[in-house]
């Protein structure tokens, strides 16, 4: 006999021997899907155009991991820039905790693209060529036949076409969308590599979105299991009201003219409308699962039910722990007022580090192995290599080094003015001269300027290395 809570021993989507179950899901409909319907199709709109946008030149997001280049909401940020970054990061975990305590798996259920792509175009496709959860039992039972053929071909298709699209768009996110473009445009021999990253990455999301599907959440997805952590009895969550669903007798099959309330019944008619909707294989009813990424898809099909039956709607809401059990209306509790507390130091940290980020930066680094050089007149003289990071969307001409503090003189290894282009690096050589009398120790910290024509556009340092002084 199997238990009630073997749930909690193994997850929905795998028997008893280990084998794959394969999750058909019922066609949903009602308010909460219409309110994901369109929140997705804003966010798949959004998640395509954003790496082609660009503001002031730059990308609007771009994760460029190979060049350690990042643009998030086009403000460039570069691997000098990587505390910036990594601040920017912590408030994403932050936030995300804050979120999860308060809301649970909301993020999985509405916003997460694997399930905004899975739910609203892949199932989509596959219920308009194979048709509703009975029709597709009933297609994957048959023997191979020429219908069954052409409708599997179709939908293998179509899912490798959107693939396609889907790994395209991704690579503009990796690699920035001009050099997209350019690896489509261009003559495929000169971009092998970009191409079978293209064709890699399809198969990948074909793979995905074709097989593996919501194993992703159950399995592969580290959220899923961050979730277990961070929830509590306070948290609201995709709950079934065990309270009203249950009552003295428990629940039971609908019976018409039933007086139900004076039989001790709950209202739910045990319809399983929820389970067979669910795109995870769960039973709500079980309570709070790692599965659940509180999608509603259970909240439609049990309101639909219980106004079929003339019962209240609601027995599945979104609700706590401690609604259901204690009738407490949700509170922002001490934990949630410390994480809030921790994400607005760490924004307003962000915001001040972002405010005072210079659009360029300088960097001076002595030649490794050379110390300094006598040259004619008593002069010394020390190599540097330097590097200038062009943060901004301008062209900086006419760029020359001055020593801001003290006497000397700079002269650049390449005996010339020089351009460092929008959103670029300049490197090169150069060469600082002193008066050996000038220098009071062996080592001497001095202040170099960076000028574009007149204008002064970094500030720098560097220590100049002299004969060591013996008194």
């Amino acid at each position: 006999m199997i238990s009630k809570n073997s749930f909690r021993d193994k997850i929905s989507t795998v028997s008893e021997d280990g084998k794959r179950l394969w999750v058909y899901a019922k066609k949903v409909k009602g308010k909460f899907f219409s309110y994901r319907v369109a929140l997705s199709w804003f966010l798949i709109a959004f998640l395509v155009a954003a790496p082609f946008v660009k503001i002031k030149g730059h990308q609007f997001l771009l994760f460029n991991v190979l060049e350690r280049r990042f643009n998030i909401f086009s403000f460039p940020f570069w691997p000098q820039d990587f505390h910036i970054f990594a601040i920017a990061l912590v408030i994403g975990v932050v936030f995300v905790a804050l979120f999860t305590v308060a809301f649970g798996r909301l993020f999985c259920g509405w916003i997460c693209p694997q399930t905004i792509f899975l739910e609203m175009v892949f199932r989509r496709i596959e219920f308009w060529i194979e048709g509703d959860r009975g029709a597709q039992i009933r297609l994957d039972k048959e023997p191979w036949h020429f219908q069954k053929i052409k409708k599997k071909a179709l939908k293998w298709f179509v899912f490798f076409v959107i693939s396609f699209l889907i790994a395209n768009v991704f690579l503009a996110y990796i690699i920035g969308s001009d050099a997209l473009i350019e690896i489509v445009t261009d003559d495929p021999v000169n971009h092998v590599g970009g191409l079978i990253s293209i064709l890699l990455f399809t198969g990948v999301f074909f793979w995905v979105f074709t097989w593996f599907r919501e194993q992703v959440c159950i399995i592969a997805c580290p959220y899923g299991r961050l979730q277990g952590v961070l929830l509590d009895d306070r948290s609201v969550v995709v709950a079934y009201d065990y309270k009203r669903g249950e009552k003295e007798a428990g629940r039971a099959k609908f019976k018409k003219n039933e007086d139900r309330p004076a039989t001790g019944k709950g209202d739910c008619i045990d319809c399983k409308q929820c389970v067979l909707v669910c795109p995870t294989g769960i039973d709500i009813r079980n309570g709070t699962q790692l599965e659940c990424v509180n999608c509603t898809a259970c909240i439609d099909a049990c309101d639909e039910m219980m106004t079929h039956v003339n019962l209240p709607t609601g027995l599945i809401r979104y609700a706590s722990e401690k609604e259901i059990a204690e009738n407490q209306k949700f509170t922002f509790t001490t934990r949630m007022k410390g994480y809030t507390a921790v994400l607005t130091l760490l924004v307003a940290v962000f915001t001040v580090m972002l405010v005072l980020r210079n659009s360029v930066e300088a960097n001076l680094t002595r030649l490794p192995g050379q110390l300094y050089q006598h040259i004619d007149g008593g002069r010394i003289s020390n190599v540097f290599t330097y590097k200038i990071v062009n943060k901004s969307n301008e062209d900086f001409e006419n760029v020359s080094f001055q020593i801001l503090s003290g006497q000397g003189v700079i002269k650049d290894a390449s005996g010339k003015l020089f351009t460092v282009p929008a959103n670029q690096i300049k490197q090169g050589t150069l060469f600082i001269e002193m008066d050996e009398k000038d220098l009071s120790a062996d080592k001497k910290a001095i202040q170099i300027g960076v000028f574009s024509g007149d204008k002064k556009i970094e500030t720098t340092k560097a220590v100049f290395m002299g004969p060591r002084r013996f008194r």
